[in-house]
């Protein structure tokens, strides 16, 4: 492996040392080993093959706005969120939630600013304006709300355990007065034409973020937020479907290990090789995913000819509990143009009759329903 310094301690006026990153790309430039080639071209594999299952999904887009809920509960448990899958659910459908309301907005906000920051990249490349119009999003109306939102930090922030102050922290990133230098040269990076693989060059990107931390909040999710987003703007993915917070919360400890050997040590190829081989992961499991919902949908079809419940409506009810998985008697009225209340409740008792809903409100008025099979195969890794 080689030597290499991916940056410098600097003491400050304030007596502590700060970490000043090199700009990117590191030097020497990263070795293609032979594990390393391998494993490059098996996540390039896995990427194709995830971006090619979703032309045979029921609706890949209603998949993938399923998989966003799923990568912003995960991305959002990283920093300590203790919001689940099923808490987000039963908060957009008027439901008590299952969590802290606060928790769940924070999850909620993520999803807004992952969706947001898709529709912007088809208008404006991705940049630091991007990057801080959607870190404004995340964290408007959370804890976090009253650190700058959009902005970058005016005043040292660092990485420790909780109650830490800056004399324990266990990284100090590097004063603000640079960090506008800093994130240009990020920026003129990402949009640099040079040799590196997109992979590769999007591994450098996360980590070099993640060692600027260039906002007081939220710099966890904005960095993984930003591999998708650079996916999907270099075309890579035909949608935003590649969320690596599943692996980097099952190996949290590996993934920081990872950043600090980086900075400390410029092993920048072992870095690559844990990035990779999330990518490789985390794409195969999209794709185990997508296969099961596949089945599960052959199942209901199959099941609702059997019990004899096979009418159009039903038929659309399957479509909508799949796009939205609690659903309500109004529901079936607005959405699938069922004319009769009474029509209505029977198909709804029809459907939980068959165990494919579940009532979740608990109450004898305005009840709702859950696709309890389908949350289950989605929320897979959330769990708390």
């Amino acid at each position: 492996m080689k030597s290499r310094k991916s940056g410098r301690y600097i003491r400050q006026p304030a007596g502590y040392r700060a970490f000043i990153p090199e700009s990117l790309p590191p030097s020497p430039p990263v070795e293609y080993e032979a594990k390393l080639r391998t494993l490059l071209s098996e996540a390039d594999r896995a990427l194709a093959r995830l971006d090619g299952i979703t032309t045979v999904l029921p609706n890949p887009d209603l998949f993938v706005a399923m998989y966003v809920k799923k990568e912003a509960v995960l991305s959002s448990q990283i920093e300590g969120t203790q919001a689940s899958l099923e808490g987000v659910l039963r908060f957009e459908a008027n439901l008590i939630p299952s969590n802290d309301i606060n928790q769940v907005k924070e999850v909620i906000n993520y999803i807004k600013a992952l969706d947001y920051g898709v529709d912007r990249l088809k208008e404006l490349p991705l940049s630091n304006r991007l990057i801080k119009e959607i870190h404004k999003i995340l964290i408007a109306g959370t804890r976090g709300g009253h650190k700058t939102p959009g902005e970058f930090r005016k005043s040292q922030n660092w990485i420790g355990p909780a109650g830490a102050n800056l004399s324990a922290a266990t990284f100090v990133p590097p004063p603000p007065h640079l960090v506008p230098e800093l994130m240009s040269d990020l920026e003129k990076f990402i949009h640099s034409e040079d040799e590196i693989p997109p992979l590769v060059k999007i591994a450098l990107i996360h980590a070099q973020f993640e060692t600027i931390h260039p906002f007081l909040d939220g710099n966890g999710r904005i960095g993984r937020l930003l591999i998708t987003f650079y996916l999907y703007w270099k075309e890579i993915l035909s949608r935003p479907l590649l969320y690596l917070s599943f692996y980097l919360k099952r190996y949290r400890e590996d993934y920081y290990e990872w950043l600090m050997k980086v900075r400390l040590k410029g092993q920048w190829e072992g870095w690559v090789k844990f990035f990779l081989k999330g990518i490789i992961e985390v794409s195969n499991e999209a794709m185990e995913t997508a296969r099961e919902i596949i089945k599960l949908k052959e199942r209901l079809v199959k099941k609702l000819i059997e019990e004899k419940i096979a009418s159009g409506y039903a038929m659309g009810l399957i479509d909508l509990i799949f796009s939205t998985p609690i659903v309500t008697s109004g529901d079936l009225k607005t959405r699938l143009g069922v004319k009769s209340k009474d029509t209505a409740n029977k198909l709804i008792k029809r459907f939980v009759d068959a165990g494919i809903l579940e009532e979740v409100s608990g109450k004898k008025r305005y009840q709702k329903y859950m696709f309890t099979d389908y949350v289950k195969i989605i929320k897979r890794g959330t769990e708390i």
